[in-house]
């Protein structure tokens, strides 16, 4: 059956629905990435933040207030027609939720835990649901009032990439007519102060695959699909095939010669029934650090020996950890798009100087534009710690 991606709610640096988003990717504007001094001690960085009021939690779900729910919020609200009408035709039973976090409310963790070794008492707003990384799922299941499968997957930085894999094996095994898949991560000190630790982090806009790479840029996100076995589109949009590994080659380090990667990538094409030729555009995971880079770049020109056009949105979006893999999911999604009116594809923003101990790459330009009017299919990689790798493909339906 194919697994139709219907409808997209997103927020994040490049704007607070799909219209912005869509203006601020294909323009590569990068005024979302902005940089702020308080989240590392001694250091001002470069983050990609949501800015302006978010949504309120309802007062009936006011113990699961977290900034985390409210990006999510603020997503499921774009598509509150669409998911009213998914209610109505299948029943709050039949219809799944699976979202990725890594943060799901740790910053208001940290301040009650901060405020509890200050005062020996936890703020009066602290509530322990909402630092439990299933507390995205039980949010939107209980403001939604939906009784299907509900859960999150936290494996980093594949999170949500994961999660949409998920919810197609929900609906393939029939335990679902319709899921609502993404993820949702939100900026906190812990992250920041975890990655600057690791000396992963830089002090400018991030570098993707440059001889000058020095680290990632850290952003937030809340990405919402709504994905089932039917559409009414004009232009369905569907998740044509996905890959996941695990070479577990280090705790935080990937595994140097991109062979989980290329596995991913692999499986990703086998499930798709495609051949490499095939693939219109592969959003890179691009995270401009050394290792990341030289291993994606390794695992790219080895599964793709004649090329094909790719690009790093991370220095627009930033890296938004959790929900990056939905979120790139949706820059193939949008890229399909009503919103892409010009055909166009993210650019590679980067300071064009190619690390010469790494194969070439196809970088993507302003200038161009997709082969096809239809039949495209779209490639979205997503790397973690501990050697998780996925890769999506996004595309026509056939």
């Amino acid at each position: 059956m194919t697994a139709y991606l219907n409808a997209l709610g997103v927020i994040c640096a490049l704007g607070r629905n799909k219209h912005e988003v869509a203006r601020s990717l294909f323009a590569g504007d990068v005024s979302g990435m902005r940089t702020e001094a308080g989240w590392v001690p001694e250091r001002v960085l470069p983050v990609a933040a949501v800015h302006g009021e978010l949504a309120p939690i309802p007062v009936e779900l006011r113990q699961q207030s977290s900034r985390n729910n409210q990006l999510l919020l603020e997503a499921a609200l774009q598509i509150q027609d669409d998911i009213e009408q998914a209610i109505h035709t299948y029943g709050r039973g039949r219809i799944g939720i699976v979202l990725g976090t890594s943060t799901s409310g740790i910053d208001e963790a940290s301040r009650g835990i901060a405020r509890y070794l200050r005062d020996h008492q936890f703020p009066s707003d602290y509530d322990y649901q909402q630092q439990e990384l299933s507390a995205p799922a039980n949010f939107l299941a209980d403001w939604l009032q939906l009784s299907g499968p509900a859960y999150v997957i936290s494996t980093a930085c594949t999170s949500s990439a994961r999660a949409l894999m998920s919810a197609q094996r929900l609906l393939d095994m029939g335990l679902c007519d319709a899921v609502l898949c993404g993820g949702v991560d939100s900026l906190c000190k812990l992250t920041l102060n975890g990655f600057s630790a690791l000396d992963a982090v830089s002090g400018e806009r991030c570098n993707p695959f440059s001889a000058n790479r020095d680290g990632i840029n850290i952003g937030e996100a809340a990405v919402l699909f709504l994905m089932s076995n039917s559409t009414r589109s004009p232009r369905p949009i569907a998740l044509l095939g996905s890959g996941a590994s695990c070479d577990a080659h280090h705790i935080s380090a990937p595994e140097p010669t991109g062979r989980g990667a290329r596995e991913a990538m692999s499986k990703a094409l086998r499930s798709a029934g495609l051949q490499p030729g095939q693939i219109d555009y592969l959003n890179l995971h691009g995270t401009a650090t050394q290792h990341n880079d030289a291993m994606e770049s390794l695992a790219v020109a080895a599964v793709f020996p004649d090329g094909v056009p790719c690009s790093s949105t991370k220095p627009m979006s930033g890296h938004t950890l959790g929900a990056a893999g939905a979120l790139e999911a949706a820059f193939c999604w949008l890229s399909l798009s009503a919103e892409n009116t010009a055909q166009a594809l993210p650019p590679h923003l980067w300071d064009g100087q190619p690390d010469p101990d790494l194969p070439a790459l196809h970088w993507v330009t302003a200038a161009d534009r997709l082969k096809h009017t239809f039949a495209c299919h779209l490639m979205s990689n997503s790397f973690a710690f501990g050697g998780n790798n996925v890769s999506l493909i996004i595309g026509d339906a056939p």
